[in-house]
């Protein structure tokens, strides 16, 4: 039996084509307490300016290790191939947040939280300072073009340089350019929750967006009380995953999140040399950095 369609319906038919969107999403809600702690520590003892960015990054990281199908890349003739690295693309802001722009940490899940967080401030600043190259060759390829022949030249960039996984970067397109997954913060503005695109030429299988730290009631042992929380959020690519992997990855990222050190150096105190752990198995040096001013347990420390 057939009927007339509701006026209503008729017009969303009218208005949009059929479904053709492979993203699915999901949220979680994080007690960010033991992240606070360890930013303070390692600022005290270090002076470099870790954020939650950077340890969620360095959560994602671990999180594609545990997950390794998530650790995949696009082949040709519909397939996926694994990628040869674990690496992970921080959006950031430059210009006093009047421009976007991006930083890959290669091999993320081999570096600690601070030389990630390193690594990124060194490239911002050579991206506000002009000196981003295979970026600004991009850039100005994006400007030069209209939005048409623009749309064309990203989905075919994206498949020689992802799909067939060539090196264009003497035209602005580098190999996998946005990595194996996709990292930015709302945070800094006080955004709670926000979800964002992937754009058809990532070529990743998810993008974390991290959100505002809050102090929110909880129930812990039966009891309501007040606590640091983070609500993470994740655009997943079901043409790489599907709900079992995005579980498993974020429990991975939730696991790193309770307990930072278990992943992570503990910083030396300042004043007491050579009693600072040690991840075992990896070498790792304290980079030095620009001082930063300790700062409060909540605000600023969700920007990257």
């Amino acid at each position: 039996m057939t009927a007339q369609l509701p006026s209503w319906r008729k017009l969303a038919a009218a208005a949009w084509s059929a479904p053709s969107d492979p993203q699915f999403y999901g949220d979680m809600d994080v007690d960010a307490a033991a992240l606070l702690a360890y930013i303070e520590r390692v600022r005290e003892a270090t002076g470099v300016r870790l954020t939650m960015t950077h340890l969620v990054g360095r959560a994602v990281a671990r999180a594609l290790t545990v997950v390794p199908e998530l650790r995949v890349r696009p082949a040709p003739g519909g397939r996926v191939r694994e990628r040869e690295s674990v690496d992970v693309f921080f959006i950031i802001n430059v210009k006093d947040g009047k421009e976007l722009s991006g930083v890959k940490v290669c091999d993320a899940d081999r570096k600690t939280a601070l030389e990630i967080a390193e690594e990124v401030r060194t490239r911002r600043e050579a991206i506000h300072n002009g000196d981003g190259a295979e970026l600004d060759r991009g850039k100005s390829l994006v400007t030069r073009l209209p939005l048409l022949p623009l749309r064309m030249v990203l989905r075919l960039g994206a498949w020689l340089t992802s799909d067939l996984n060539l090196d264009l970067s003497w035209l602005g397109m580098p190999r996998q350019a946005f990595g194996g997954a996709m990292v930015t913060s709302v945070g800094m503005w006080g955004v709670r929750r926000a979800f964002s695109p992937l754009a058809a030429y990532y070529k990743v299988p998810v993008l974390v967006l991290i959100g505002a730290v809050e102090q929110r009631p909880v129930v812990v042992a039966g009891e309501v009380i007040a606590r640091p929380m983070m609500t993470l959020t994740a655009t997943f690519d079901h043409r790489y995953t599907d709900g079992y992997h995005a579980a498993r990855f974020a429990e991975a990222v939730r696991e790193y999140c309770a307990d930072p050190t278990r992943f992570e150096p503990v910083p030396l105190e300042p004043g007491r040399e050579g009693r600072g752990r040690r991840v075992p198995g990896r070498q790792v040096g304290v980079p030095a950095g620009p001082r930063v001013p300790a700062r409060g347990p909540e605000r600023g420390l969700s920007d990257g």
